[in-house]
């Protein structure tokens, strides 16, 4: 049930559509309070800031972007000092492994 309402809540928010419909939800009064007091804190009603409480807890478990977008920005500034070291590895590789068949044979 939460898994459906999260993602009701992640496409309505992405997509800028409004609620369809009102969610009910049950709180003890010791919950709700606390609630209230980080919502006036940040100045919010308590509706938007449960909204965003329920989007950050969906971006936390199902992150909106994969690997390679989060470290785009890294990739290739580290300096080796050997050139063209990628393109190398293969031939460096088969040479490794040729001389260990050729050792295991003597």
């Amino acid at each position: 049930m939460l898994f459906v309402l999260q993602r009701v809540i992640r496409y309505s928010l992405r997509h800028g559509k409004t609620m369809a419909s009102p969610l009910t939800l049950r709180l003890d009064e010791k919950t709700r309070s606390r609630i209230g007091h980080l919502a006036r804190r940040n100045g919010l009603s308590i509706s938007e800031f449960i909204r965003r409480a329920i989007e950050a807890s969906i971006d936390r478990e199902e992150p909106a972007v994969v690997p390679y977008e989060a470290m785009r920005d890294l990739i290739g500034v580290v300096r080796t000092g050997a050139p063209k070291l990628s393109q190398k590895m293969g031939r460096r590789f088969a040479k490794l492994l040729k001389d260990r068949q050729l050792r295991g044979r003597r």
